[in-house]
């Protein structure tokens, strides 16, 4: 395995490459880094030459100096492949890799798409989900109001930690910036312009990409299948890996 870097808008962005065959990008969720899919490069490395990536701000990469959003991300993968002459890639994205994976393949040629309990459909936002996204904000106005600043910054960041999601509450003031962007961001009209055969892979039990958000993939992409997996949620490679290993190597080798 080779571990390496490119430059791109003021990132470094490290990711490794190992095995050998046609060329498979593997782009990993919020959150996480390489190694979080270190399971799935392990099977694909067999046949393929994988590109495992840290997203900037992710891993060993650097932060964006910048809000970026999807659009960015894409960007700096289209630079990867031509730092590494990759022509029609098969890209694997799980999670916020899966919008990455919906954007670049809906305007370029690849030779597959495979979605793992993937993002990119906007969610459909209760009444209670705005009841608290409003009152943190009213709390965080009148809290930045009474209080000198370096009081309020303490308190708003218990209030985060107490109420917001992991995700959220975990990261620097840039990576919390870039989130609130890149989930509002809805793919869903891109879906159609994907040509490349697409595998959507999904744990039945997925609470933060639901199984609902893969059938309507599967419905808007010309040429895709959905394969589910009772009993798993939002880790469905990690939930259940002897299952995920087929689904995968029948299809990458098909």
């Amino acid at each position: 395995m080779a571990d390496k870097t490119l430059e791109y808008n003021g990132v470094t962005m490290h990711y490794t490459v190992s095995g050998n065959g046609p060329a498979l990008i593997l782009m990993h969720g919020w959150g996480c880094n390489c190694t979080t899919v270190a399971s799935i490069e392990r099977i694909a490395k067999d046949s393929h030459t994988v590109y495992n990536v840290d997203f900037p701000g992710f891993g060993s990469s650097t932060e964006p100096p910048v809000v970026w959003g999807v659009e960015e991300y894409t960007q700096i993968i289209e630079h990867l492949v031509k730092v590494e002459n990759i022509n029609n890639p098969i890209l694997l994205g799980h999670s916020f890799g899966g919008r990455v994976g919906i954007l670049y393949s809906s305007r370029h040629d690849v030779n597959k798409l495979i979605l793992v309990d993937a993002a990119g459909i906007k969610p459909r936002r209760s009444f209670s989900y705005y009841r608290k996204v409003y009152s943190f904000k009213l709390a965080k106005w009148f809290v930045n109001l009474v209080m000198s600043k370096e009081n309020a910054q303490r308190y708003i960041d218990k209030m985060r930690a107490r109420h917001g999601s992991s995700d959220y509450a975990g990261a620097s003031s840039m990576m919390r910036a870039i989130l609130s962007k890149v989930v509002n961001e809805d793919l869903t009209d891109r879906l159609h312009l994907i040509k490349a055969p697409t595998l959507l892979i999904w744990g039945e039990n997925d609470t933060a990409t639901p199984l609902s958000d893969a059938k309507k993939m599967e419905k808007l992409i010309p040429d895709a299948g959905l394969v589910a997996f009772p009993g798993c949620g939002h880790y469905s490679f990690l939930d259940n890996p002897a299952g995920f290993a087929a689904v995968l190597r029948s299809f990458l080798n098909s």
